[in-house]
């Protein structure tokens, strides 16, 4: 017997456009997008950093990225950084950062107000208080690279450990090939530093490839949002400011009583900047203010 019956497809074969069709991005075509979207990522966290490490002045560079391995990182990473692992989208794809001691310990002494100085030589490891601040410094770093590489995609980075060693932290098998990044960080008062990305090509073809885009989410600066919501920022209440002669000033001696005039509206500083006035009064057997204005 034949068939007398005239096969018909179900629908029209589907005709795909050339952007569809076309093979992911290489190597080659890979490190060009990381340049770009690293210039991206410098602009918008030196805004970010800029109050950390000492204000206005503060530049950050960001040199053509290099393929490389784990080996030649970790022969030249020093005995202490901050290094970070981060897991990349769904599938927990590697990515490391890292952040030099000196300007960490720099950044957690201004913190606390002091001059923002690192001690010499430095720590064998981080103390409590700048593991406390590189835990704040990391989720900032998140929120801005992540903002970059999957902007619309809030959690598409996440942290996984950290460690003050890159051979203990052991982010990537040491022969996979990478792909890495040193920005360089210039203070105002002329100190640099680095912040070094290093991310296996698949993680890169992740984030830069033929990934899909989205529209950025709008992002509103919210001070009492982490990571500056629990940074401690040296105050001053200005109890009394008088005029002296220098004579008067040079005749001092203890058991002198010099008479002062305690204002009714003592001000509450934060450097030269008034934040808050309030009356002297007394709480828990301690001196206290009473904040009755705030700016």
């Amino acid at each position: 017997m034949k068939p007398e019956l005239r096969l018909k497809a179900a629908r029209p074969l589907a005709r795909h456009c050339p952007e569809l069709l076309r093979e992911a991005p290489g190597p080659d075509a890979l490190v060009p997008l990381l340049d770009r979207a690293a210039e991206r990522f410098a602009r918008g966290f030196c805004a970010a950093l800029a109050p950390l490490v000492g204000g206005k002045g503060t530049a950050i560079k960001a040199p053509p990225a290099r393929r490389t391995d784990l080996d030649d990182l970790t022969m030249f990473s020093p005995a202490l950084a901050a290094h970070s692992l981060l897991a990349a989208g769904p599938d927990g794809l590697p990515l490391m950062v890292a952040f030099d001691a000196a300007a960490v310990l720099r950044m957690v002494d201004r913190t606390f107000g002091g001059r923002g100085e690192a001690p010499s030589p430095l720590p064998a490891e981080f103390p409590v208080s700048a593991d406390l601040f590189i835990h704040r410094l990391e989720a900032l770093l998140i929120e801005h690279l992540g903002a970059v590489l999957r902007p619309g995609e809030p959690g598409w980075l996440a942290p996984v450990r950290r460690s003050p060693s890159l051979a203990d932290l052991d982010p990537f098998p040491r022969s996979e090939p990478i792909a890495a990044i040193e920005f360089e960080v210039t203070e105002p008062s002329g100190e640099t530093w680095l912040i070094t990305f290093a991310m296996p090509l698949p993680t890169l073809a992740a984030a830069l490839g033929s990934a899909p885009r989205g529209k950025p989410a709008p992002r509103k600066a919210d001070p009492l949002a982490a990571p500056f919501a629990e940074i401690d920022l040296p105050l001053r209440a200005v109890l009394v400011e008088m005029r002296m002669s220098m004579s008067a000033l040079a005749a001092l001696e203890p058991g002198m009583v010099v008479p002062v005039a305690v204002a009714r509206q003592v001000p509450l500083c934060h450097g030269n900047r008034t934040i808050a006035t309030g009356t002297v009064g007394a709480a828990d057997d301690r001196v206290a203010l009473q904040i009755t204005r705030a700016f």
